[in-house]
This record gives C-alpha cells, structure tokens and sequence, in this order.
C-alpha cells in the first residue's frame, strides 16, 4: 500500500487529488476541536469523561466523530447521520417501489436518490443535534438557562450541531469529485485514527501500572499490540476472500463473427456486507444504556435490567453475536437477488457449468450466498466481540480502537489504495506494477 502511495505522489494529477483530499481532512480536524458557543467546557469534561467506557451510542458516536462528540464541537454529530441517511435510503430503495424503480435508472436516478439523502442527513441531523442538546442541558453542561437567553441559546447549539453535519456531507462530496477515495469513508477514517494517540496513551498508562505493581498489564499489554496486529492481518485477508462461482457463456453466431464461448466467473465476496452488520446491531443494542443516560430508574428491576446491557455483560455479548448474524443475513438479502442474477446470467447466455438455467441456478446462487454470508457473519462475530472479551479478561478498559474501528480503517485503506492502482493504470503509469 504504502509503495501505491508513493508512485501516485510520483504522478501529477493523482498528487493534486491526494492533497486536495489531505486539505478537506485538516478541515475536518480543525472544525473537531471548534466548541459549540455557550456551554461551560469544565462541566462538559466533567461528564463526557468515561463516555468511551459507557457502552452507550454516545461512545459510538465518540469513536466515529474522532472524539469530537465528547467536546461538543463544530463536527460533534460527525458522519454518523449521513451513515444512517443512507441505510435509511437503501432499506426505501427496496421496500418502495417508485424508490426501486427511480434506483434502476441509471446515473440520472442515483442523482435523485442522492439529493433525497442529503434532504434526510440534514433532518437526521438537526433531531440529533437537539437530542444532544437536550442531554447537555439536563447534564447542566449549557449556559443561559432561563426567559429568552434559554430559547436563544438552545436554538444556536442545535444550528451549529445541523450545520457541522451538512459541512461534513458537502466535505466528503468534494473528496468525491476532487480527491481520492470515497469521502465519508475517508473522513470517517480520519475520525477514528486521530483517536490512536488516546488508545497508546492508555495502553502506557496500563503499562506504567504495571512497572508500579501490577505485574499482569506487564503481559496483557504487548498481547494487546501483537493480537491488534493479528486482527488486521486477518480483516485484510477476510477483506479480499472471495467465492469464485464459474460461467460458461454459449457461442453465438452474428454476421461473420463468434461471440461468446468464453469461460467467466461470478465472484462472491465473503464479507458481504462490510461492517454495516456490526453497525446495526451495536445501534440496536446501544439503545438501553442510551436511555439510561437520560433516565435513571430507582426500581431494582431496572437497574439490573440497564446493567444487562452494559458492554461488559454476558448478555450484551451473546445478544451482540446473534444479531451480527442475522443482520449480516439481512444485508444479504436486500443487497443481492439471486433471481435476478440468474435472470442477468440467462439473457447473456451465460450458464453454470452442472446446473440448468432457471430455478436450479437461483437455488445454488441462493445456497452459495446462504454458506458464504455465514461464514462472514461469523467472521464479524468474532471481530467484534474479541475486543470485548478481552476488555472483560484483562480489565483494560476504555480503549477506542474495537473491532468495527479497526474494520472501517483497513476497509478504507484497503478501498482508497485500490482506487489509487486503477486509476494510475488508466493514466497507463507502468512503475506502479515495478
């Protein structure tokens, strides 16, 4: 990856996209530690400080934004409504048919889905925005609390909030169309990297915990590092599995020519739907800790019950695997139809060797995607709850870097890097295959 990077710097057009796109993320870094204007910034540290240890969407969305959320700043909503925006949107394209038909229409169609997905973000946005206020406010972290001072205040908090997320949506569109790579992702990326000095300076304070006494964190720290290592090398080559299904394609007589008669292959990637499984089902399940920032119950009976559901219970993690696989199955579902592959196959004379176009081929596509979409299920399973485990065995909590993290940033690199080959093999660039 890093010998792509260099080759692309080599080439002049690609060296305008990578620092135009290196410009839009010093924005976004600059605009992660611009505060919201009137809140008192003690009492905000005061309660955002053990926001990554709550197992709540508000560590979620911490990690995401890049630790803007926990400072309440410019981008404090970060990607995280144009994420929900566009699953929003593909979970419509396919229950609403004027939306399905409108996403089969090519370049014009996708354009309207597009702006329809920003008219959302921005709404998505804004209730966000004034939820977050709304906890602020209860926390006592704002300022200006009564008569008029109170209505303006909370107005401005929540613009600024809405305003930071369209930013960010428009920041990750000019990466599209100037820089490299697919905007959110890059940004997202940038997010949740400019944690990594948080994450080491944990592990060295665990670390120095264990000069002073505690002699375990001694071993638990470098088994930290070498299994972080571990889970990247195995993400990046789950990342690039594929299932090869072979294509025969009929000859075909047109003219003077032969057309056809090729062999092909159909591939099936087994991480199918990437991260957003995991995405999913950590929102799901975030949803009673959430609710517990906001109310706190005096009945035992929920006090145990919000308990259930902290990160660190065995509940949460079974909970947790089980809804990793059937949203990954979901995903699946909605993304690939196998009746229309088979239908594509057959009006391109394309068959399977062994099997008769028609139902027979939707079958065995059917069963390939059912036993491949499980083992990446099981994959992701164990990507996300392994940090939580071992967070549970060793006791080191609070760190950032969990196993959705490390999937968006080895995806990311993995995608950018790919997009970086292509296109210097359209400029014809040789060195790069050197």
């Amino acid at each position: 990856m890093f010998k792509t990077i260099r080759n692309a710097w080599a080439v002049p057009d690609l060296r305008k996209k990578i620092v135009f796109t290196l410009i839009i993320v010093l924005v976004f870094r600059i605009g992660s530690v611009i505060p919201a204007p009137f809140l008192d910034m003690g009492a905000l540290s005061s309660l955002m400080k053990g926001v990554d240890d709550s197992g709540s969407m508000l560590s979620y969305l911490n990690t995401l934004s890049g630790g803007a959320f926990s400072n309440a700043t410019l981008f404090a909503m970060g990607v995280t409504p144009y994420i929900n925006s566009s699953i929003i949107m593909q979970l419509l394209c396919v229950a609403i048919p004027p939306l399905e038909r409108l996403s089969r229409e090519g370049e014009v169609g996708r354009k309207k889905i597009g702006k329809i997905t920003r008219y959302v973000t921005v709404i998505l946005g804004l209730v966000q925005g004034t939820a977050y206020w709304y906890y602020l406010y209860k926390s006592g972290v704002t300022s200006y609390n009564e008569g008029f001072d109170f209505v303006y205040s909370a107005i401005i908090i929540v613009l600024v909030f809405t305003a930071g997320t369209a930013l960010m949506m428009w920041l990750g569109e000019q990466i599209n169309q100037f820089g490299i790579g697919n905007g959110i992702s890059i940004l997202l990326f940038a997010g949740i990297i400019a944690r990594f000095p948080y994450t080491i300076s944990l592990l060295g304070q665990y670390w120095s915990e264990g000069i002073k006494g505690a002699s375990e964190m001694l071993v638990f720290v470098p088994l930290w590092v070498v299994l972080f290592l571990f889970v990247i090398w195995i993400i990046t080559f789950m990342n690039d599995s594929e299932r090869r299904i072979p294509i025969q394609y009929a000859k075909r007589v047109v003219g003077r020519k032969m057309y056809g008669g090729q062999s092909s292959f159909l591939p099936i990637k087994v991480a199918l739907g990437g991260v957003m499984p995991i995405i999913f089902a950590s929102s799901i399940l975030s949803i009673p800790t959430t609710i517990n920032l906001f109310w706190k119950p005096e009945s035992q009976f929920w006090i145990s019950f919000f308990n259930a559901f902290r990160t660190e219970g065995w509940l949460y993690m079974v909970l947790y695997f089980f809804f990793i696989i059937a949203f990954a199955y979901f995903y699946t579902t909605i993304q690939y139809n196998p009746i229309e592959m088979a239908n594509n196959l057959k009006q391109n004379n394309g068959t399977i060797p062994g099997i008769r176009p028609g139902q027979p081929t939707v079958e065995f596509i059917s069963r390939i995607l059912s036993r491949i979409t499980l083992i990446g299920a099981l994959f992701l399973a164990v990507i996300a709850l392994f940090p939580l485990i071992y967070t549970a065995a060793t006791g080191m909590t609070g760190l950032s870097m969990g196993g959705t993290s490390v999937i968006i940033i080895v995806g990311v690199a993995l995608e950018t890097s790919k997009q970086m080959e292509s296109q210097m093999m359209m400029r014809h660039y040789k060195g790069f295959l050197d």
